[in-house]
């Protein structure tokens, strides 16, 4: 997840992601024993679009790749391949799984992605649900997904990617972008080799699916830039009732708006809580983009539900509220809910049931998150309100 922040606040200590044990996680790689012969050198791979290498190898009968161009699929059909990721600390690699929906006839490319954050599984399970209602040879363009970018994080259900630079340090993939193939992390690698050899050369739009982070639950909201013609269009094609318009400069190193950078519109949707389906919401987002695909003209029928009609709130900040004791956590306000400053919006007990502080809205606007834990040390954040900063206050950003 991702949002914005408030100024006003200490924020020493304030980290959402989960730290869960990790010491197996980076000797998984699904596939690895069935790989053969990788010794494909960065120098000889092609780079941004001009062509797609195959190394000849083969994981679970399906082909592997270093780059990849989807003109060079066959139109009609659904492509399933490996794209060879950076390698891991015993020399193998870590590999991403992308399926190619080309249709039978040429038309836009649209890129869907999750995965980014390990524990983020509605996410993953809504790309699944788009892919396979797709017929290509009713279809005009192509769709791709990506829907297991960081590995190493999703082998542990964990948000980060346990990189092994220093020690274990975990590391957020989606500050990651656009990467850097010489970097300084295999994160950064990962990243640069996805997206120039594999995101970037195939779309002409694209969506990075997320969800709220271990232990903290968003409700159904979109993020993207509302000034962007593209970007604004493809948010009002979801029945969601919130949007984040957060600018560029907010976070400009997470995927959707490395994206942008390159001229490519792209929005990013939250899914409710991480680790689990969330089948309701998905529902939402997979009608959502299918009318994202019909837009581009990619598939044929009728919209479904969008946002015309509905009240969607738009914000372009969260105001965080921070626990400042340890103790269980009562909510006292749902997701959704307006709330306004002084409002009354959490409490908490310690062990003896005695309330041991209270809090309450800073702002006017709408609950968007809240913690799904049910205890919380102090530094935690118990609810996110989604509302309008005015301009002169500036972007502050959350280091989660």
């Amino acid at each position: 997840m991702t949002i914005g922040n408030d100024p006003g606040l200490d924020r020493r200590g304030f980290m959402i992601g989960s730290v869960a044990t990790v010491g197996a996680a980076a000797a998984l790689v699904t596939g690895a024993a069935q790989a053969q012969s990788r010794s494909t050198s960065a120098g000889s791979l092609a780079v941004d679009g001009k062509g797609t290498v195959f190394t000849g190898d083969t994981i679970d009968g399906k082909k592997v790749v270093t780059s990849l161009d989807v003109k060079d699929l066959e139109a009609g059909q659904t492509h399933r391949l490996y794209f060879q990721g950076v390698e891991t600390p015993t020399g193998q690699h870590w590999y991403v799984s992308v399926t190619v929906t080309r249709g039978a006839k040429p038309g836009k490319r649209v890129v869907l992605t999750s995965g980014v954050h390990g524990d983020e599984m509605s996410s993953i399970h809504t790309v699944h649900t788009v892919m396979n209602q797709l017929e290509p040879a009713k279809m005009s363009g192509t769709v791709m997904a990506v829907t297991d970018i960081s590995r190493p994080a999703l082998e542990s259900m964990q948000r980060r990617w346990p990189n092994q630079g220093r020690g274990i340090d975990l590391i957020d993939m989606n500050r990651e972008w656009p990467g850097n193939e010489n970097g300084l992390t295999a994160p950064s690698r990962h990243a640069g080799l996805l997206f120039n050899r594999l995101l970037r050369p195939n779309a002409d739009a694209a969506i990075d699916f997320h969800t709220g982070t271990t232990g903290f639950e968003v409700t159904a909201f979109n993020i993207g830039e509302i000034d962007r013609p593209e970007v604004k269009a493809m948010l009002d094609l979801y029945p969601v009732g919130q949007i984040l318009n957060m600018p560029k400069a907010a976070y400009p190193t997470v995927l959707h708006n490395a994206f942008i950078d390159v001229g490519i519109p792209a929005i990013a949707p939250e899914i409710g809580a991480a680790r689990v389906l969330d089948r309701e919401m998905i529902a939402l987002f997979v009608e959502g983009t299918m009318n994202v695909l019909k837009h581009y003209g990619i598939v044929a029928g009728p919209m479904g539900r969008t946002a015309k009609g509905m009240a969607v709130f738009v914000g372009n900040s969260g105001f965080p509220v921070l626990a400042t004791a340890g103790g269980l956590v009562e909510h006292l306000v749902k997701l959704n809910d307006k709330v306004v400053p002084g409002q009354k919006v959490a409490i908490q007990r310690n062990s003896f049931g005695e309330v041991v502080a209270e809090y309450t809205a800073g702002v006017a606007g709408e609950i968007s998150g809240q913690r799904s834990d049910a205890m919380s040390e102090p530094g935690n954040p118990l609810a996110f309100i989604l509302f309008n900063k005015a301009p002169q206050d500036g972007v502050e950003i959350y280091p989660e």
